[in-house]
């Protein structure tokens, strides 16, 4: 089976076919820095870190560019409210997105472009759009000529007509179309800018996305990831921009694939009704693996609603998974197959289809409590644990995940650990009554015990 995507110009799922199988190409847009991110983005980041991962999996070299928009009227706004150079705004929060990113297991990409490092590029690749008749200067502005372009909007299914009347579009004295976008804007001597043929300025936010893919990864790449916010106006400006500053015939992203948005309790997310999750702020409060594996549970393409119950399901998977690491640590070893031969990449290969893929997942936990055979319990585990790397989950130490980190206020392992031993004494002195006040004492401040044959476990309630 190969790998299935929707792609969102043709509106359908298709076999992914790369341009060039040695080296596949995939360009994902990433933020603008002048706060930290909350957790709908991090759910596309790790949306596309299993891309990737899947991706290197299936081919011997995987190019992904994720960038960072690191000039922009917000960040602008943000330095001159304090009074700083916009890099001191955007050096802090590129390197706590990094932070972020590394907490939330997902890997690096190959290529992290900044738009301040590429202003030659984009002044390039306007001059060329210039030369072409796809845009045109008017005050100290660059447009992007819409009326140039007959099949302008065919990413997002619309019409410039209907976009004109049903949408809030800048009208302005230099535009020659009220569709018209920005590819250069002029500055002040209080913002920041650099020297164009133009006159001093800065660059419009699309044009920096089309001027970094052509240096990096080429005219035309392979997949073009990012949010489904993003489909209108920003990536329908870039396929405008792509297709138009180049002669290739491959256009300008073969595959566009666009993850979904993330609800919280079944609200959409919103500063103003109180339910803004920023990420690193979840990542301090739960444990990293459980926000990442949280994360990935729906597919990509619906809408994810985080909730108490979701952290709920996917901490008891967990849980289950750990279990089997630590239950199983003497069994003997067993082959492991890679990843690409396992019922759970297949599921993967169906357009990211994680749901399936965890139904996969969980079978294998059942298959392996209920299993009576050394052999086959280590075989399902050989399995289990191939999944999880390539998850990249289960990388804790079992007793350290259950017994986890605690706050401030919690009982201490100290404390529990010496509760335990007294219970282990009573137990011994046949005082029963006092073993189960003790029990009771841990379960009352959020601890449970289980008595085996190598002693007392215990685990923190999630």
């Amino acid at each position: 089976m190969s790998l299935q995507l929707h792609n969102s110009l043709t509106g359908k799922k298709e076999p992914f076919q790369p341009q060039d199988a040695s080296n596949v190409t995939l360009y994902v847009c990433g933020p603008t820095v002048y706060n930290y991110i909350h957790i709908g983005n991090g759910r596309s980041a790790t949306v596309y870190d299993l891309m990737f991962r899947t991706l290197n999996a299936l081919y011997p070299k995987v190019t992904y560019a994720r960038n960072f928009t690191d000039v922009d009227d917000k960040i602008n706004a943000a330095a001159a409210e304090q009074g700083v150079e916009i890099s001191v705004i955007t050096d802090k929060y590129i390197a706590a997105y990094d932070e972020d990113m590394a907490n939330l297991g997902n890997l690096e990409p190959t290529i992290v472009p900044k738009a301040t490092e590429h202003i030659s590029e984009i002044i390039t690749t306007i001059e060329t759009l210039i030369e072409r008749g796809h845009a045109y200067a008017s005050d100290g502005h660059v447009l992007f000529a819409v009326d140039s372009l007959a099949d302008y909007g065919k990413l997002s299914k619309r019409n410039t007509d209907d976009m004109i009347a049903g949408a809030r579009v800048e009208v302005a004295s230099y535009k020659k179309n009220p569709m018209d976008f920005v590819l250069w804007k002029p500055s002040t001597d209080d913002l920041p800018g650099w020297a164009s043929p133009w006159g001093r300025g800065r660059p419009g936010w699309h044009i920096e996305c089309t001027a970094m893919i052509q240096k990096h990864l080429g005219d035309t790449i392979d997949i073009h990831g990012g949010g489904t916010d993003l489909l209108f106006p920003h990536h329908e400006n870039e396929l405008a921009q792509g297709v138009c500053c180049s002669d290739h015939s491959g256009g300008y992203a073969k595959y566009w694939v666009h993850n979904a948005m993330l609800d919280i309790e079944g609200e959409k997310m919103s500063k103003s009704l109180g339910n803004f999750i920023v990420l690193r702020d979840l990542l301090a409060e739960q444990p990293h693996e459980l926000v990442r594996l949280a994360l990935l549970t729906a597919h990509y393409r619906s809408n994810m609603n985080w909730s108490e119950q979701l952290l709920h399901q996917s901490r008891s998977l967990l849980d289950r998974l750990y279990t089997i690491k630590r239950d199983g640590a003497d069994l003997p070893a067993a082959p492991a197959k890679p990843i690409t031969e396992l019922p759970f990449f297949d599921m993967l290969l169906d357009d990211l289809n994680t749901p399936k893929a965890f139904a996969v997942l969980h079978e294998l936990t059942n298959r392996f409590f209920k299993s009576d055979s050394d052999d086959e319990k280590a075989a399902t585990q050989a399995e289990i644990f191939t999944i999880c790397e390539f998850l990249n989950i289960l990388n804790l130490d079992a007793q350290e995940w259950f017994q986890g980190t605690s706050s401030a206020d919690a009982i201490s392992a100290e404390e529990v650990e010496a509760l335990i031993a007294d219970r282990v004494a009573a137990k011994k002195n046949k005082d029963f009554a006092l073993a189960d006040t003790i029990r009771d004492q841990l379960a009352e401040r959020g601890v449970q015990i289980k008595d085996t044959r190598e002693g007392t476990q215990w685990t923190r309630e999630g």
